[in-house]
């Protein structure tokens, strides 16, 4: 199963992607290229291993060396581009490394946003932007599944972080007519993740390795598992459907295969897919983390006419051949 071919919307499209060297952003990327699109990418930290480099893509587009909170470089890059679309998904996106760093978290996800969102309203070329929030910036709920109606009330420091973003573009929005849609998707997973804190990395590095893996939780924390190209196609679809309808600006859409599944589950389906007879080490460390938690994806089904290109299992199948491609070769 592979993901279909972007519209010809793209072709020639001047596109700024933020975050194109984080798993997603190199997806997105390379969906980007595929369909021809003139794509200027916003590149922070220089990581070989990271997919857009060590592919290749890093060399089909056009690239720019620089901080998301530099507004003044965001302007620039915006003018001196003609960028057309802006695709947001910079961000710090550890929960772990939120809770001992609170303040890089913070700086990244919201002043960044305010500078970037700021620089689109300096610069009347930028016709739609689509800013990657999270399913964390509803905070906890007993109301399950979370759907776009409820209420964003992150309280640690990543979910606010989010929170906080999220708000920041709805006021853009409702104030100065800023051409924002927002997203809220589940817990990526895919091929290109190097986060080994992550259960799907982390597990995958452990049993190519041949050991045990690690689950930080007690294992019991349930979690919207979305595989990455069904991500690049709905960051894609969502400014497609933007460009063409206005009413959708200020909106925020879920995005999730609404198949929900616990840490433990997901960590013996892939030992299962992988062959694998090892047992996991269960550390119940975890903190400041949400228990429970998953999607309603039907605002985006109805008014989008969004739907998810690939169940959890077929998507963890393509997770494990990359890792074990990448595995394959020099570590």
């Amino acid at each position: 199963m592979t993901a279909q071919a972007p519209s010809n919307f793209w072709q020639d499209r001047p596109t700024l992607v933020t975050g194109a060297s984080g798993l997603v952003g190199g997806w997105l990327v390379k969906r980007l290229v595929d369909s021809e699109a003139d794509t200027v990418c916003l590149v922070r930290d220089w990581v070989p291993q990271s997919d857009i480099i060590g592919s290749g893509l890093i060399g089909k587009v056009k690239t720019v060396r620089g901080d998301l909170r530099d507004q003044r470089l965001l302007e620039r890059v915006l003018g001196e581009y003609e960028i057309d679309t802006v695709l947001h998904l910079a961000a710090q996106t550890i929960v772990p490394i939120a809770n001992r760093n609170p303040i890089s978290t913070f700086e990244t996800n919201v002043a960044g946003t305010w500078a970037l969102l700021e620089a689109c309203r300096r610069s009347p070329a930028v016709k739609q932007i689509v800013l990657a929030s999270s399913d964390k910036s509803y905070g906890d709920s007993e109301r399950l599944p979370y759907d776009e109606s409820m209420p964003l009330a992150g309280k640690h420091p990543y979910d606010g972080s989010k929170s906080a973003s999220d708000l920041i573009a709805q006021s853009y929005a409702a104030t100065y007519g800023l051409p924002v849609l927002i997203t809220r998707c589940g817990n990526f997973y895919g091929g290109g993740d190097l986060n080994w804190s992550r259960i799907v990395p982390g597990t995958m590095r452990s049993v190519l390795r041949g050991k045990r893996p690690i689950i930080r939780s007690d294992g019991e924390f349930v979690r919207d598992y979305f595989y990455v190209e069904d991500g690049a196609a709905a960051y894609t679809l969502s400014a497609e459907r933007l460009a063409a309808d206005r009413d959708l600006v200020g909106e925020a859409f879920n995005f999730s295969n609404e198949q929900p599944v616990n840490v433990i589950d997901i960590t013996r389906l892939l030992l299962k897919l992988t062959g694998s007879d090892l047992e996991p080490i269960v550390r119940n460390e975890a903190s400041n983390e949400i228990r429970c938690q998953y999607l309603s994806a039907t605002k985006a089904r109805e008014r989008l006419g969004w739907s998810p290109l690939f169940d959890l299992e077929s998507g963890l199948k393509l997770t494990i051949d990359w890792y074990r491609r990448m595995f394959a070769g020099p570590l």
